[in-house]
């Protein structure tokens, strides 16, 4: 036997490729200096300053002068990643710590007008909702992706003959695209219910103050546009006291999670030996450390885990809010919502990496047509075969069931010769062309899934423009924020 090479016993004999970057990235490498959380808040938190400053200046409620030291002040920070924060003590918390820098370095005539005409309590929860963003357009924009590679696949796979299943037994024939159509289906419905729940990010908590608004005349309709609201809070008590953004959008990624989770089984399924009627890419899949024949789906695992979080989420969140007042609580705005950013990014994990394994998975045509046939798939349709002959439905069950029973006895080679008809075998009742007739009430058959097809890319379609002109929208906001800054850093230096 030849030495092997250090080269050869990189990888693990028994498959060919390694696992592809999005996965490795996702699944296998552990991150390396994290970014503190704490940096994410407080570029959020100056975000928001930044739209605060610039209203309160054009609204002439603090000097324009003032108004571009504090800009500046601000910028200087986000520029050096808040490195003048890093260290300092933090008594009372993250943003009395940063608010302190500003007042030492510019003094109180300047860094004390910062918190004009608002608390604490409507920045966290505007900053909460902007924090929210960027988790649930990746979720959103993950199912539209996956919704796209469900739909082609399923057009590809539309005549791949396979079994369908109740209670884990071989039920009626259909085909392998009209099962994704299927997943299609139950995932356009999940990502309508997230746009949905997207709508209450749309409203901007900003100018609500500690719960009761204030007595200075604010534009918290300037702040919500420089944001990317749509419009600021009607009510300042709900500004304050609701998070239910977030037990809308763990509650439509928990339901999502259960179809993700539900799809993921089925691929583990079929995809084992045992099965035997999909094949998953070397790159998808990981073997053992110690069995060297193994091929793992391991990935599908991770679908399955990744999807709890959301159901936790949803769980924590709705326990921490319950028997609370209706107003600012630290229970519901910060204990409550804890685990919400983390949940949504796992769930659009989940989703990516369904979509990788659907795009990359092929079914074996062969082993699944020859699944259907021994599951004697066809005898539901040869009973309504009987049936429109003119024979009751019940009886025409009860023949086939004994028809059944002679084939699998051996007594009979096929139903038809089980049943004793003179007439020659239809050929719409072989279990290969089985699913070509069943055209009614969504079945397989070419006419019905041509008719969900159309309808589904239809509905795919509104939820794909939506996304991209939310996201526009925010995009136009953020540069209509800097274009502010600027106007007013350009006064900076003018008597």
């Amino acid at each position: 036997m030849s030495a092997l090479s250090a080269e050869t016993l990189d990888g693990t004999g028994r498959l060919s490729t390694a696992v592809m970057p999005q996965i490795q990235r996702m699944l296998l490498e552990p991150e390396r200096n994290p970014r503190p959380a704490w940096k994410d808040d407080l570029a959020r938190i100056t975000r928001v300053d930044l739209a605060h400053v610039v209203m309160l200046a054009e609204r002439g409620i603090i000097d324009r002068q003032v108004a571009a030291r504090l800009l500046d002040a601000v910028l200087d920070l986000r520029r050096d990643d808040f490195a003048p924060i890093e260290g300092r003590p933090m008594p009372r918390g993250l943003y009395l710590a940063y608010e302190g820098y500003l007042i030492e370095r510019l003094g109180a005539d300047v860094g004390g007008v910062l918190h004009t005409g608002r608390s604490r309590n409507d920045l966290g929860a505007t900053c909460f909702q902007l924090s929210l963003r960027i988790p649930y357009v990746r979720l959103c924009s993950q199912l539209v992706a996956l919704g796209v590679v469900l739909l082609g696949r399923a057009r590809r796979y539309r005549a791949t003959l396979m079994p369908a299943y109740t209670h884990f037994q071989g039920a009626v024939p259909i085909t392998f695209g009209h099962y994704l159509l299927g997943l299609a289906t139950a995932f356009e419905r999940d990502l309508a219910a997230l746009m949905a729940g997207g709508g209450v990010l749309d409203r901007c908590p900003l100018g609500a103050g500690a719960v009761g608004g204030t007595t200075i005349p604010i534009d918290a309709g300037r702040t919500a546009e420089l944001l990317g609201f749509t419009g600021p809070a009607l009510n300042s008590v709900d500004a304050v006291a609701s998070r239910d953004a977030a037990l809308r959008l763990l509650g439509a990624a928990t339901v999502a999670g259960v179809t993700l989770d539900r799809a993921a089984l089925d691929l583990l399924l079929w995809s084992s030996r045992e099965y035997g009627y999909l094949t998953v890419p070397d790159s998808l899949v990981g073997s053992s450390s110690m069995m060297p024949q193994k091929r793992n789906a391991f990935v599908l695992e991770h679908v399955q885990g990744r999807t709890a979080h959301a159901a936790g989420a949803f769980i924590t969140g709705t326990a921490a809010m319950r028997g609370t007042s209706f107003t600012n609580s630290i229970s519901v705005g910060t204990e409550g919502v804890a685990p919400t950013l983390a949940a949504l990014r796992a769930t659009a994990d989940a989703v990516e990496i369904l979509r990788l394994v659907v795009a990359g998975v092929r079914p074996n045509s062969e082993v699944m047509s020859a699944a259907t046939r021994a599951g004697l798939t066809e005898a539901t349709a040869v009973a309504e075969w009987l049936v429109r002959q003119g024979m009751p439905f019940r009886r025409a069950h009860y023949e086939v069931g004994v028809a059944v029973r002679a084939v699998l006895g051996g007594g009979a080679e096929s139903l038809w010769d089980a049943l004793g008809r003179p007439e020659k075998w239809p050929s719409e009742l072989a279990s290969g062309q089985v699913w070509e007739a069943a055209s009614f009430g969504g079945g397989p058959g070419p006419a019905s899934f041509e008719m969900a097809f159309g309808a589904l890319a239809d509905a795919w379609l509104p939820h794909r423009t939506a996304l991209a002109a939310r996201r526009a929208h925010w995009a136009a906001a953020d540069a209509e924020l800097d274009e502010a800054v600027r106007r007013l850093l350009a006064n900076m230096n003018r008597p």
